[in-house]
């Protein structure tokens, strides 16, 4: 198995060589880079303390808009608008709130704030987007990802009290047919991420979805709520089995 040292000049190897997902180190998290990598089915995870480590995981985690389990009790909590949803308007807190979620089994984030500057520099470009869930004035869940093309990477999310990242999460699959998003990538499957309708797929087919999708980019920009739409997507009685918790384990 080999792990490749980044050089300054943008480039990755290809994908094939991550035997166990793990394909290299070093390099920077600039939006060129971040770029090339997202394009490529690869992406940065490591720790404080750690290099740069870039991904490329077989098999991948994939959510298709489609397949989104909405359980009767969050069908339930959308039809009662106890939770207001934005979007990009309060990217930073965002993703702060994500790096300090605990999580089972963790010690410390990997969102360290090498990460969280990075992707407010790609919020700030309109490739990264955040989804926010409010209560009473309050944010207390959200998720944040990058978006190019017909895809959704999906990267973290938090909740501070129930059922507030899966109404975030509702809230963009909801949108996606209106954006014309196909596809949300997920990483590496989670029983979490499983009890909402996420699966895993092949790297192979990974890739086909995703260059496909990346056909016809369009342009960066900031996203926004269209009213309603949640609420006539979700908002009525669901058939689906009730998902598990709010808790997101790390890739």
């Amino acid at each position: 198995m080999s792990i490749y040292r980044l050089p300054k000049a943008l480039w990755f190897p290809p994908v094939d060589e991550a035997e166990d997902g793990l394909l290299a180190v070093g390099g920077d998290l600039s939006p060129e880079r971040l770029l090339l990598a997202y394009r490529s089915g690869i992406f940065p995870w490591y720790s404080r303390g750690e290099p740069i480590l870039w991904w490329s995981p077989d098999p991948r985690a994939v959510l298709f808009p489609g397949e989104f389990h909405c359980s009767r009790s969050l069908a339930k909590e959308i039809r009662r608008g106890g939770f207001s949803v934005t979007m990009d308007t309060a990217f930073p807190q965002v993703i702060q709130s994500c790096a300090k979620a605990p999580r089972k089994h963790e010690a410390g984030t990997w969102i360290v704030p090498q990460m969280q500057a990075a992707y407010i520099q790609m919020h700030e470009l309109g490739y990264a987007h955040s989804i926010e869930t409010w209560r009473e004035g309050q944010l207390v869940g959200g998720l944040y990802g990058m978006c190019l093309g017909g895809m959704f990477f999906g990267e973290s999310k938090f909740s501070s009290t129930a059922d507030a990242s899966k109404i975030a999460l509702a809230a963009l699959v909801a949108h996606c047919p209106v954006w014309g998003l196909a596809l949300i990538d997920s990483q590496v499957a989670n029983p979490h991420m499983l009890s909402l309708g996420a699966r895993d797929i092949t790297r192979t087919e990974y890739l086909c979805h995703l260059a496909r999708l990346l056909e016809g980019e369009r342009p960066p920009g900031k996203w926004t709520v269209v009213p309603g739409l949640l609420e006539n997507a979700f908002g009525g009685p669901a058939t689906t089995p009730e998902a598990g918790t709010d808790e997101e384990p790390n890739p």
